[in-house]
């Protein structure tokens, strides 16, 4: 008992929002992505990125938390917004948004790679950025409240391990599948050439506003304090974050064949 009770304090002394999709999550966004990829955009990303993958050039943004002066960068992975808001007050929001979080930032890397000036360092720091950004809004739980952190103070037991709603969506879900990062992209990765269109002409907003409404899913489903979470969870979900991992890995494609066209 006083060792869960330790754990769950850690937990949540650790209520950063900053992890979305652990490494299996990004990557496997980032392996589909460059499926997509047009020849111009891979050119033009391998010039920038040499011999390292989408795929593992993903995980940058969250390797670097090691390096206390990357700090400012914490609040560029997630957007806090208040439950209640439709299509349009959410899209309103969006486009009068002047805060530091991942809306704004992920427009000012767009703007930024498509500048022709930057120097080499800048576009391999930009890009890596966005290609982890991208990944991380498509996980619900940032783009969700602030007042429990996304999820981050929803205590919660997975099996028998303490954990939070936050973590379960970043990595507890995806490792329980049991796949490596190729095995669960090549698992999931069928889309149609009209879904794909589809997906990749929505706007921004519009990836922003279904992570926002699949969050208030997963609140709604955390009926109790604590609750047990194990296989029936799994049964529940698994396919909207196999959905939102596709989704995440083919808009980031369209996203990066628009920069580099």
């Amino acid at each position: 008992m006083i060792k869960k009770t330790l754990v769950l304090i850690l937990l949540l002394s650790f209520s950063s929002q900053t992890f979305a999709w652990g490494p299996t999550g990004h990557r496997i966004v980032g392996h589909i992505a460059d499926s997509y990829l047009s020849c111009k955009a891979k050119r033009n990303i391998r010039k920038i990125l040499g011999n390292e993958s989408i795929a593992i050039s993903s995980n940058w943004a969250d390797f670097i938390k090691s390096d206390t002066s990357f700090k400012y960068l914490d609040s560029w992975h997630y957007i806090n917004i208040k439950s209640g808001f439709n299509n349009a007050a959410f899209t309103e929001y969006l486009q009068k948004d002047t805060g530091t979080d991942a809306y704004t930032k992920l427009v000012f890397l767009i703007s930024e790679l498509k500048n022709k000036q930057n120097s080499l360092e800048k576009k391999q720091f930009y890009l890596r950025l966005l290609i982890h950004i991208a990944g991380d809004i498509h996980q619900p739980m940032h783009v969700s409240r602030a007042e429990d952190l996304g999820g981050n103070r929803i205590r919660a037991f997975w099996f028998s391990d303490a954990t939070n709603l936050h973590a379960l969506w970043d990595s507890k879900l995806i490792d329980f599948q049991q796949l490596s990062y190729t095995e669960y992209s090549a698992n999931i990765n069928y889309v149609t050439k009209k879904q794909r269109r589809e997906w990749q002409q929505q706007p921004m907003t519009e990836w922003f506003f279904e992570s926002y409404q699949l969050a208030d899913k997963l609140y709604a489903g955390i009926k109790q304090p604590e609750p047990r979470l194990s296989y029936r969870y799994n049964f529940d979900n698994v396919e909207m974050l196999n959905q939102q991992l596709l989704k995440g890995g083919v808009r980031l494609a369209g996203l990066l064949n628009e920069i580099f066209r």
